[in-house]
């Protein structure tokens, strides 16, 4: 049956947040503090944070100089994914992944839809690979992150999630779900 094996070893993964907001700052950022916090209550790192402007270039960037550091496993961001004209966080990222990750798109939505309903249609949220670092893209209010983490990120980045979680798909700790 799938679900948490509190019987096994938890492995902490190192994860990196990144809000995309023309107009959050660091007080005013609720998203990314959600998420922050979320996946340090969880026994996670939290191994960056950091806040970019709705901009293709700057929200690259930020993602590539993350994937390039060893001490990051896995990005979360928030913000730009819905249809305003400066959300381009899917421009800026998805041409950057080597993999898409396409059930994440479906469990997050079915997640929302139970949360704000046919409002999930205004989500472009999304997931991939960038090299071997998992990047996942969530809508910039902290409902939505609530549900991104709480009903879908909190389990598959969980080690003793079975049968198996993207845990064990991270280099360092690969075959973890052998």
């Amino acid at each position: 049956m799938a679900g948490v094996d509190e019987s096994l070893i938890f492995y902490p993964l190192r994860i990196a947040v990144l809000t995309v907001s023309d107009s959050r700052t660091e007080k005013t950022d609720k998203s990314g503090a959600l998420l922050a916090e979320r996946l340090t209550a969880a026994g996670h790192e939290l191994a960056g944070k950091a806040i970019v402007a709705d901009e293709v270039e700057i929200i690259r960037t930020q993602v590539k100089s993350w994937v390039a550091d060893d001490k990051v496993d896995v990005i979360l961001s928030t913000g730009g994914t819905g249809f305003a004209p400066r959300d381009v966080t899917p421009e800026a990222v998805k041409p950057l992944f080597r993999r898409e990750m396409d059930g994440f798109s479906i469990l997050f939505h079915l997640a929302s839809y139970g949360t704000v309903g046919f409002s999930t249609l205004q989500s472009r949220a999304f997931a991939g690979q960038v090299d071997d670092t998992f990047v996942f893209c969530l809508p910039g209010s902290t409902g939505a992150c609530r549900d991104g983490w709480d009903l879908v990120l909190k389990y598959e980045l969980d080690s003793r999630y079975r049968p198996c979680s993207l845990a064990g798909q991270l280099p360092r700790l690969r075959n973890l779900c052998a």
